[in-house]
């Protein structure tokens, strides 16, 4: 078994050498922390799949430091892409591309013609890449199909002795992943909704973009992470409460004899709790409910196990889209009924 190493950000050199040796390290973003390997190391990046227990056949995005290093990979940048990239890089948003033929492997495309870049708004992280000297994978490091870890102690308690070491630069900022939009299609598709929100691409663009909702199948081949029915999910059932309904989810409550997690904003905890209710703060709004989403179901998994979540649902719209799409999939699409 490896040790583990937890790096402090003035270590991130001794970390880069780890990641050219072909080791794993995880790597701190503003959305969640990501599993690094170097991209070009085909064995490195197969390592990778094996230490999150993830279906090969599911893309990984390539983490770069800077634009001209997805140039070596990328033919045709539109005007439209670069745009995007102007003015949202550094930051939570994935653009998929047309990759140069044989310029990155299967491994890292899922066998697909494309692979998806993000350049993340951490400085320590482009850092830890230009040291390294190449770009590098980044899925969410935790194991597959449960919640993304947004804090260092999250990726150690899913990945200890499975890979050589962590980045700590704290919680993350963000909470979700970034927003991943297909720029290989004839018009922009979001694949998955995240902090950069669709209005504001339209708005950049002056022009509608194609928002992709369909649920991919067991055997179908994701065009990007995260797109797969049930993902981000705890050992206990979630199950999604509507605004309006917390009264009566609080009145089932009281009614079992298992203790019960709740996942809900400080106003709806603030009120007639069930003693067999353990409850966990999602802040005061959609920012801060997105931020802490991961954590709470974590909480839930390793420090208080229950049988059952009921968890805060939003609106679908801005950030509450990109909260929606995980918590939804955490759930496996089920809401509390009455």
């Amino acid at each position: 078994m490896l040790i583990t190493k937890i790096y402090k950000t003035d270590e991130i050199t001794e970390a880069a050498d780890e990641l050219k040796k072909g080791e794993l390290i995880a790597f701190p973003t503003e959305t969640v922390y990501g599993l690094g390997a170097d991209a070009t190391n085909e064995q490195a990046v197969k390592r990778v799949y094996m230490a999150k227990g993830r279906p090969s056949d599911n893309p990984l995005i390539v983490t770069v430091a800077s634009f001209e290093m997805m140039e070596k990979y990328v033919d045709n940048i539109s005007q439209n892409a670069q745009k995007l990239i102007e003015h949202f890089w550094p930051g939570s948003l994935t653009l998929i591309f047309k990759i140069k033929p044989g310029s990155l492997s299967r491994a890292v495309t899922g066998g697909l013609e494309t692979a998806a870049f993000r350049m993340p708004d951490n400085a320590v992280t482009r850092k830890l890449i230009n040291l390294a000297g190449v770009p590098i994978v980044g899925p969410s490091a935790n194991s597959s199909g449960k919640p993304s870890p947004t804090t260092a102690q999250h990726v150690f308690h899913d990945l200890e002795g499975r890979i050589a070491g962590i980045v700590d630069d704290g919680a993350t900022t963000v909470g979700v992943e970034s927003t991943i939009l297909d720029m290989s299609s004839e018009v922009p598709t979001i694949l998955r909704p995240g902090a950069v929100l669709g209005e504001e691409i339209e708005q950049l663009l002056g022009e509608k973009i194609i928002f992709d909702r369909h649920k991919v199948g067991e055997k179908e081949t994701p065009k990007a992470p995260g797109m797969k029915y049930k993902h981000y999910a705890p050992d206990a059932q979630v199950l999604i409460v509507k605004q309006k309904e917390w009264n009566v989810a609080y009145d089932w409550a009281k009614k079992s004899n298992k203790k019960i997690g709740i996942m809900a904003l400080n106003t709806d905890l603030e009120k007639n709790l069930p003693d067999n209710c353990i409850p966990y703060d999602l802040g005061s709004d959609i920012h801060t409910a997105s931020q802490r989403l991961f954590a709470g179901l974590r909480y839930f998994d390793n420090e208080q196990p229950v049988k059952w979540i009921l968890a805060a649902g939003f609106a679908e719209k801005g950030l509450g889209a990109a909260y929606m799409n995980r918590l939804r999939k955490s759930a496996g699409d089920r809401f509390f009924e009455k």
